[in-house]
């Protein structure tokens, strides 16, 4: 197996007795240091990883955790096989996720999708077809990063699935008819409005167990303290407000560079690239105790000397 390029410098023979393969590779209490930590599991090239160097990564991941990593291997190594472990894993199971539906793949994916959608918005069908596959896709990639101490089941993810893509169609629908008559950019916007409510509907239905059984929250030195659906709400809310708002910029910018750019003579005459230059164009959680139900807070105190301010939890992505 062909592992990863490292320097010079880093061939030579590193001390791994402390090393923490767990710990964050960047200061995660900075606003830079946690931009790093995404951008480096969010990277789209770990998509085209093959599936032996990400088994690599999972046994040098769990070696390592274990302090058995084989003899002269290098920190650099360890980082990398960090990098496609956390890409590739989910954070609560283990178990390797489908392709579609790791954060890796969003770049790529949800551009295609966006570009399309925002590109084929003028015909009925051709709006009901990608909006179902805009929510297909929100419904796998929900799933496949829900948080996973609050099963979800087959019944419940249906349901969630047919709600949203329902949500999405009729409100595209709905806002072409009524914005027939409005300018073409207000026409140009009717997908975000759409994308915007299935968020709304989708990601709270998709993850309702958390809801209804409360998510599991821990101290700072990842000891579990009990189960909170306070924590779960804000944690589902803040992933539909994150997830409009990554939307909103492309959606909303987009249609209205467009609108220039095709009456351009040039663009005009090449209608065939028209998509193709849509798609290009578009191209853990910490939570006071005080927020926490009043019971989880007396249990939280018996258990606890000292004062704890506040408890982690993974709202999911």
């Amino acid at each position: 197996m062909q592992l990863p390029r490292i320097s010079v410098a880093s061939w030579m023979e590193a001390d791994l007795s402390d090393f923490n393969i767990d710990a964050p590779r960047w200061d995660q209490c900075t606003f830079l240091g946690r931009v790093k930590h995404f951008f480096n599991i969010t990277d789209p090239r770990t998509v085209l990883v093959p599936e032996r160097e990400l088994d690599w990564a999972k046994v040098m991941v769990e070696q390592s955790r274990m302090g058995t990593v084989p003899p002269g291997t290098q920190v650099e190594q360890l980082f990398y096989a960090k990098k496609l472990y956390d890409s590739a894993f989910h954070p609560d199971t283990g178990h390797k996720m489908n392709v579609i539906g790791r954060m890796s793949f969003q770049v790529p994916g949800g551009m295609i999708i966006t570009g399309f959608m925002l590109q084929f918005y003028r015909t009925m069908p051709a709006v009901i077809f990608w909006q179902w596959v805009n929510q297909s896709f929100n419904a796998l990639v929900n799933y496949t990063n829900r948080n996973a101490a609050s099963p979800t089941s087959v019944r419940q993810m249906a349901v969630s699935y047919i709600t949203a893509t329902t949500t999405a169609v009729a409100t595209a629908v709905g806002m072409n008819m009524l914005t027939k008559r409005a300018p073409p950019l207000v026409g140009r916007w009717v997908p975000f409005a759409a994308v915007a409510a299935a968020n709304c509907v989708n990601i709270p239905m998709m993850r309702q167990q958390e809801l209804i059984q409360g998510i599991c929250v821990k101290d700072r030195n990842h000891n579990e303290i009990g189960h909170s659906r306070r924590a779960a709400a804000i944690g589902i809310t803040q992933v539909v407000i994150s997830r409009i708002t990554m939307a909103a910029p492309g959606m909303i910018l987009l249609p209205v560079l467009m609108e220039r750019l095709e009456k351009l003579r040039f663009v005009q005459r090449v209608r065939v690239l028209h998509a193709p230059l849509q798609v290009l164009l578009s191209g853990c959680f910490e939570l006071p105790v005080s927020y926490l139900e009043p019971e989880l807070q007396d249990t939280i105190k018996a258990k606890y000397r000292e004062p704890v301010p506040h408890v982690y939890f993974n709202k999911g992505l």
